[in-house]
């Protein structure tokens, strides 16, 4: 069996320093994704259909790593990728401190290794629906997903002390000549479950372009 150890390839942009922001050409991967809204004054956490989406990606990610391990021929093991999150609020932008006056609007997703392809996908999906029903996999779709030229930093604590992450963010752009363009993504390392939130591990991520 082949193994694969996506984490370890990909470790530049999935354990970026967090002490000081870079500069990153991120390049197409696949994607598991589902888009969804978390109402005005709700914590995602809170929220049954960021659950679910949650439950659904989770899911298919397990399902498609053990199709692919249990393969006649060609078989691979790797490991599930993070959860990673796109963020916008009705302006199309990301602004912290809307998140209680304003519903913010969601893209969750899992990275799928190359080898997989929708069909693996469709299939995958099929098999997670009888097994374990869920309304969110009628929503979830396989996505090539291209972010390009991008800015990223290891925010460690709270989720709700990104905005001093953030700020640094803000200060590269303006000190490099650069300005935000797309959605907010954060990759969550880290489960809130568990974990102290002093401890907590998010990559914050932000495509740009030369102003």
């Amino acid at each position: 069996m082949q193994k694969l150890d996506l984490k370890k390839d990909l470790k530049h942009l999935y354990q970026p320093t967090a002490k000081q922001v870079t500069l990153v050409e991120v390049p197409a991967f696949n994607f598991t994704m589902l888009d969804g809204v978390v109402p005005a004054g709700t914590s995602p956490g809170d929220s049954e259909e960021y659950r679910q989406s949650l439950e659904a990606l989770y899911g298919i990610a397990y399902t498609l790593k053990f199709r692919s391990k249990l393969r006649a021929e060609d078989s691979i093991d790797y490991p599930v990728m993070a959860l990673e999150g796109l963020w916008w609020n009705q302006s199309a932008q990301f602004d912290f401190a809307s998140k209680d006056k304003e519903p913010m609007y969601f893209t969750s997703m899992i990275m799928q290794p190359e080898h997989l392809t929708e069909a693996d996908f469709l299939a995958g999906l099929g098999e997670l629906k009888r097994k374990r029903p869920n309304p969110a996999l009628d929503k979830m779709r396989f996505e090539r997903f291209h972010e390009g030229l991008s800015i990223q930093i290891m925010h460690i604590g709270p989720y709700s002390e990104e905005p001093r992450t953030l700020a640094k963010m803000e200060a590269y752009l303006a000190e490099h000549g650069y300005r935000f363009r797309g959605r907010h993504h954060e990759i969550y390392l880290g489960d809130p479950r568990r974990a102290q939130p002093e401890k907590l591990k998010t990559v914050l991520r932000h495509p740009v372009e030369k102003a």
